[in-house]
């Protein structure tokens, strides 16, 4: 049997796999201090979606503690997350864990990390893509979008038509006053560079 010098045996880490800067660039961008966390797992017992998903959120710290970028990036838990706060509310420490996911989200994205749920990415996509032309999401539209990309025409329809029937949808999207200044939002970022 011919082994492999380079690999590690299933659950050991080895160097090769981190990245030692990883903790202080979610640091730096999420404005939490992730050193903080003792692992009491406080976070987990009151994350209403835990269930769900693949890792508790003091495990997606740990991950990022010991740099391991490419497992934490490619975690179901941090698309899960829908920044609700009880997790941060709960934790002992303060960390704010919904900035925390919404940093490794934006990183993912940034690096071309694959989407471990690539259905909620696509639904928050919606959700701007609304927000963008009516200032507001216009939810049935949203709706509709998502549905045609998976192609689950029907598997929703009653809770749609009692959203409808309690005017929680609406058939035309209602715009804001000053649509300008919500779109101003969605244009790049303009830096100015110092002249020296």
């Amino acid at each position: 049997m011919e082994t492999n010098i380079n690999s590690s045996p299933k659950g050991l880490i080895t160097v090769n796999d981190m990245d030692i800067h990883f903790a202080d660039e979610v640091v730096i961008h999420s404005g939490a201090n992730l050193n903080k966390c003792y692992h009491c797992m406080t976070c987990a017992c009151g994350c209403p979606f835990s269930r769900a998903t693949d890792f508790a959120p003091n495990s997606v710290i740990r991950l990022v503690q010991l740099g391991l970028k490419k497992e934490a990036l490619g975690c179901s838990t941090i698309w899960i997350c829908v920044g609700c706060h009880t997790c941060s509310i709960q934790c002992p420490m303060g960390i704010d864990m919904a900035a925390i996911m919404d940093t490794l989200r934006h990183i993912a994205i940034k690096e071309g990390a694959a989407v471990a749920e690539p259905d909620i990415l696509n639904f928050h996509r919606d959700v701007l893509h609304s927000i963008k032309h009516y200032g507001r999401t216009h939810k049935l539209e949203v709706m509709l979008r998502y549905k045609a990309r998976k192609w689950e025409w029907f598997s929703d329809l009653a809770v749609g038509i009692k959203m409808l029937a309690k005017r929680k949808l609406h058939l035309r999207a209602s715009k804001v006053e000053s649509i300008d200044v919500v779109r101003k939002f969605f244009q790049p970022k303009k830096i100015r560079v110092a002249h020296e």
